[in-house]
């Protein structure tokens, strides 16, 4: 989340159920401030990692092999660590096409974030993307902000990001309707690793860590002309994400629907 992380980031919050509420009590919800606070720390120190790492290795190595290597594997634990840390607060979204894929599924009474949640969500990822590309930068001695001057306008890398947002969304709400998002800290960041690999454009597919990358001309950066290009391929691949979804893990017809055939 991207990317390139990604961007990061699991579906709805697992908050903390009060073993003495009813059993069909529905499970309180921390207040938006908290959650709003968790998904800009989160996405903050996503992109320090992401920024941080990627200086770090081009100090200590020539061979971009080797940079990528190391850039890739502080992503893949330090998004972990996030998800689970931060995932029973605010779902540890940290990317906006995460938070709008949650709303838009969940908007006919589901449990995923309301509109106001998602128009509170959506600023803090990015405020917080910004903050840990100048954080890194600073822990580095680099420009606190400096544009980036890596071109990633190339046409095969605008479909690295389809490709790496569409598997991305597809793997937390596929998670989501199996009942199995417990598992999002270990799958989601090893979906991230293996697609900075798999994916021509090292899967940003995250809008805010895109954005935030932009302010730092280092390994991990990104010329602002090539930004629009990038979130536009990253909501195609949101769309095609969210298709997968459907068509995949569509629910089970009832016995009266089958008997009726």
């Amino acid at each position: 989340m991207t990317r390139t992380e990604a961007s990061a980031a699991v579906a709805p919050a697992v908050p903390v159920v009060d073993s003495e509420a009813p059993a069909d009590a529905a499970p309180p919800r921390r207040p938006l401030l908290a959650r709003a606070a968790a998904e800009l720390v989160g996405t903050a120190a996503l992109v320090a990692v992401v920024v941080g790492s990627g200086i770090q290795a081009t100090d200590l190595s020539r061979d971009v092999g080797v940079q990528l290597l190391a850039n890739s594997l502080a992503t893949v634990f330090g998004l972990g660590v996030l998800i689970l840390l931060l995932g029973p607060v605010s779902g540890a979204h940290f990317n906006p096409v995460v938070t709008l894929a949650d709303w838009w599924t969940g908007r006919r009474g589901g449990s995923g974030v309301t509109l106001r949640d998602a128009a509170v969500y959506i600023p803090a990822q990015i405020v917080g993307a910004i903050a840990g590309a100048i954080l890194a930068d600073a822990m580095f001695g680099e420009p606190l902000v400096e544009w980036s001057t890596h071109d990633r306008s190339a046409g095969h890398l605008l479909l690295g990001e389809v490709v790496a947002t569409a598997g991305l969304i597809l793997l937390i709400f596929g998670l989501a309707r199996t009942d199995s998002l417990r598992f999002a800290p270990v799958a989601v960041a090893s979906y991230i690793g293996a697609a900075y690999w798999f994916t021509s454009s090292t899967s940003f597919a995250n809008p805010a860590v895109t954005i935030g990358r932009a302010f730092t001309d280092t390994f991990a950066g990104i010329a602002p002309g090539s930004v629009a290009g990038f979130i536009g391929m990253q909501i195609v691949g949101a769309l095609v994400g969210l298709a997968l979804v459907a068509l995949i893990f569509m629910p089970d017809r009832t016995a009266s629907e089958r008997s009726a055939e």
